[in-house]
């Protein structure tokens, strides 16, 4: 059985763990907002954040809105240079290619300019909401925190959405397993596996509070200098999202949602999602056990240190997540960092990530 390693509190030093350092910066829904766009983008374009978990069919779809960390990979010989969101809610490894006219803002990969690349000839094809993304496959060498790997089979966008060019991020490397890949392709850690590139078949994540630099991902083991506490492992319910059970959520003793009288229910670890989603009835009575309006989230940004923890219980284990922690300041007022979703059950992104290195 596969494992989801989650750590208490904020996983062993080794000269073999290979590191990419993460970078947050706004993300395209702020900076939509900061522009005035915001609105007019999200009439045409989906925002719920579970969208990508319930897409019918075999393309993955994405909600790109909200994804604010990055780090730099290179494709190609010699190397060539992009910013990709490390996304575990996702397979797929994708840039946006020379071709693409709409990605002028962002960095473009040139095959011709790579003596190692070969085009794998399949079509690209990724939802976003009433746009898409297109392109086809290729394959070259990428460059991943000091590892090289060889052959590696990724997307090419040739056209992409506007609003893309409010998104700091190039592309997107998914981590999750290879079941979720279009075109079966094998994603970039697996090969990290199948190649002999890492020391132990694991990668972790970590995430700074309040601050820009200092979060990053390991890929072949876990660095003990950002944990406290003893390493809890986690079951996954299949090898597809990060998926696990949770057993409830509790607030000052009281079970508000996801209760053991049905059954409990599951969730995806998803460091492309920077909030927590869950169920519209359970964040309404989540907003309202903490004291935010259950429609908005919005809060008093003076009773932060008065509001209470919210307690996340895995497989037996409880995850403490503070006010400080899930409410998110901004030039419009406070809020707290729990969205209802379309789905029946619940996105553990940033808010709990950044508690806990998984």
């Amino acid at each position: 059985m596969k494992w989801l390693v989650v750590l208490c509190a904020l996983v062993a030093l080794s000269e073999c763990l290979h590191r990419v350092p993460l970078i947050k910066r706004k993300s395209a829904r702020e900076v939509l907002r900061e522009k005035g766009l915001l609105e007019e983008y999200s009439k045409n374009l989906i925002s719920d954040p579970m969208a990508k978990f319930l897409q019918s069919g075999t393309q993955p779809m994405f909600n790109d809105y909200d994804m604010s960390y990055y780090g730099v990979v290179s494709i190609g010989t010699p190397p060539q240079s992009f910013r990709v969101i490390f996304d575990t809610g996702s397979s797929n490894f994708w840039v946006p290619s020379v071709q693409c006219q709409a990605c002028q803002m962002h960095s473009r990969f040139n095959p011709q300019k790579s003596s190692t690349f070969t085009r794998v000839g399949k079509s690209l094809n990724i939802g976003y909401g009433t746009g898409s993304l297109t392109g086809y496959l290729g394959s070259d060498t990428v460059e991943v925190g000091g590892i090289s790997v060889a052959q590696q089979v990724f997307g090419l966008a040739q056209t992409e959405d506007s609003f893309f060019e409010y998104q700091m991020s190039d592309g997107i490397m998914g981590l999750a397993y290879q079941a979720l890949a279009s075109d079966n392709v094998v994603p970039v850690f697996q090969n990290m596996i199948q190649q002999n590139l890492v020391s132990q078949k694991l990668f972790s994540v970590y995430l700074s509070s309040n601050s820009e630099t200092g979060s990053e991902v390991v890929f072949g083991g876990i660095d003990e200098n950002h944990y406290t506490g003893q390493i809890t492992w986690i079951p996954l319910i299949s090898e597809t999202y990060y998926m696990i059970n949770m057993d409830g959520i509790i607030i000052n003793g009281k079970t508000v949602a996801c209760t053991v009288d049905s059954g409990g229910c599951w969730a995806i670890v998803d460091t492309g999602t920077s909030l927590i989603a869950g169920p519209t009835n359970d964040i309404d009575n989540l907003n309202s056990a903490v004291g935010a309006g259950t429609f908005s989230g919005s809060v008093n940004c003076q009773n932060i240190q008065s509001m209470p923890d919210v307690t996340f219980t895995l497989n037996g284990h409880a995850f403490n997540i503070p006010a400080s922690a899930y409410v998110q300041k901004g030039n419009g007022g406070c809020s707290t960092g729990f969205q209802t979703g379309g789905g029946q059950f619940w996105i553990l992104g940033d808010v709990f990530i950044r508690q806990s290195n998984v």
